[in-house]
């Protein structure tokens, strides 16, 4: 047989509209297995879910030798009828009258006291995806991305790919991965949000989804040193603006999540309501004042570390704005708020309950010498951004824009332990493998 897939008649999650007694053909992977009496039942998973099939020799014949001695996690091509069964899961099962296997597994690792040691989850990460916990998350992290990019296209937003290879830092010099690039020296992305604004002159709303790298050393629940960065960025737009952009995006991709996602939701016995714009708001130095309340001590000008964020946003319900951070605290690229020059026009997006930023932005300098400027009080040098400030000689309108973690935002709506489990193969400063 050239191709498996023309065996397929069907995919497990058809099952349940079926009729009883209709005839399928299936593919996919022993995910369960037991004996009960005369019968074997299996749990056979594909890219759709899950559906009980019934082994036994009335049905079977001599092929239930095959059955008895294929291992949990082989690769299955079934045959069988719907038959009808309150006991079942989801109240029908395949009664099979077929079995072959494509690929045997060896005896599966992932034993219950395996269960216990995180360390060796992520060292069989590989295998650990296929468990129905792990499937579900990455299942409604795609889900995730996929609501995000329909609310851009809904919205006027053109998609555009910027350069994984950068030569000068957005967010630092202190966070970038350098990467030997033929005879010179380049570095890892850190944001697209550079290369967002000269789109702007171009398409006017553009958005991008892909990986973002720190080098942070942080070994925190809510680092990552590689992560999926959704950024958008808009001309003509103020803070104002684009803080209701990202409420509206938020939104969105809740409500989304929760209509597409509630098969993965009731497994993890997750409730999730979708929040109800305008969030609040808090300025920097409200915010000070709270977590002084709370006893911790955040001198003027500091960024807030991760205790600050997490106590902060153990305040709220919903999600909230920090609003109006010190110049010290931003990248070159923050526009001053001209009311008061010490702040900027820049907000985080704060989750509630402890989990803290989700999304940071703001209105950029549109004005050349006023970034410039910046630029050197910032100790950088202004030929790295030569091209970057060129822009602000060619009709550079005021713009604003932001970038929205999908990890950490996968992480609050989860109530996830660590953002580890909602990456696929995640890395941290003391993980790349597998």
């Amino acid at each position: 047989m050239s191709s498996w897939l023309k065996y397929r008649t069907a995919y497990a999650s058809d099952i349940f509209d079926k009729s009883d007694g209709e005839i399928v053909k299936l593919l996919g992977w022993i995910s369960e297995k037991r004996t009960h009496k005369n019968k074997i039942f299996l749990m056979l998973r594909d890219s759709s879910g899950y559906v009980q099939m019934v082994a036994y020799k009335d049905k079977l014949g001599e092929k239930l030798d095959l059955v008895k001695e294929c291992g949990v996690e082989s690769a299955i091509a079934v045959e069988g009828e719907i038959v009808s069964d309150k006991r079942a899961p989801g109240g029908k099962e395949v009664h099979l009258t077929d079995f072959k296997i494509i690929s045997r597994a060896k005896q599966w690792p992932i034993t219950p006291s395996a269960l216990k040691s995180p360390g060796f989850l992520f060292d069989m990460r590989h295998l650990v995806i296929r468990g129905r916990r792990t499937r579900a998350i990455l299942k409604i992290k795609s889900e995730l991305i996929k609501a995000a990019q329909e609310y851009f296209e809904r919205n006027g937003y053109v998609w555009i790919q910027a350069p994984t290879f950068i030569t000068s830092a957005c967010e630092g010099g202190a966070t970038l991965f350098e990467v030997k690039y033929f005879d010179k020296k380049v570095y890892l992305t850190q944001s697209a949000q550079l290369y967002e604004e000269a789109a702007i002159c171009s398409f006017e709303k553009v958005y991008t989804i892909q990986p973002s790298f720190r080098a942070e050393k942080s070994r925190t629940r809510r680092h990552l040193t590689e992560f999926w960065h959704i950024e958008a960025e808009v001309a003509f737009a103020s803070h104002e603006d684009i803080m209701r952009v990202e409420e509206e995006l938020v939104t969105y991709m809740i409500s989304k999540l929760i209509e597409r996602c509630r098969d993965e939701l009731s497994l993890l016995k997750k409730r999730i309501e979708p929040p109800k714009p305008p969030f609040p708001r808090i300025t920097y130095d409200e915010a000070i004042n709270i977590l002084k309340r709370k006893g911790l001590e955040v001198k003027w000008g500091e960024d807030f570390g991760a205790e600050a964020e997490r106590e902060l946003s153990k305040e709220f319900d919903q999600p909230f704005f920090v609003t109006a951070y010190p110049l010290t605290t931003r990248s070159f690229y923050h526009k001053p708020d001209p009311a008061n020059p010490k702040v900027t026009l820049s907000s985080d997006l704060m989750a509630p309950g402890g989990y803290g930023e989700i999304t940071s932005g703001g209105e950029r300098i549109s004005d050349y010498n006023m970034l410039l400027s910046r630029i050197k009080e910032q100790g950088l040098n202004p030929e790295d951004y030569r091209w970057y400030l060129d822009l602000r000689l060619y009709g550079m309108p005021p713009h604003s824009g932001f970038g929205l973690g999908v990890e950490r935002m996968l992480r609050w709506l989860l109530d996830l332990k660590h953002i580890r489990q909602a990456s696929l193969f995640p890395r941290t400063p003391s993980r790349v493998y597998p």
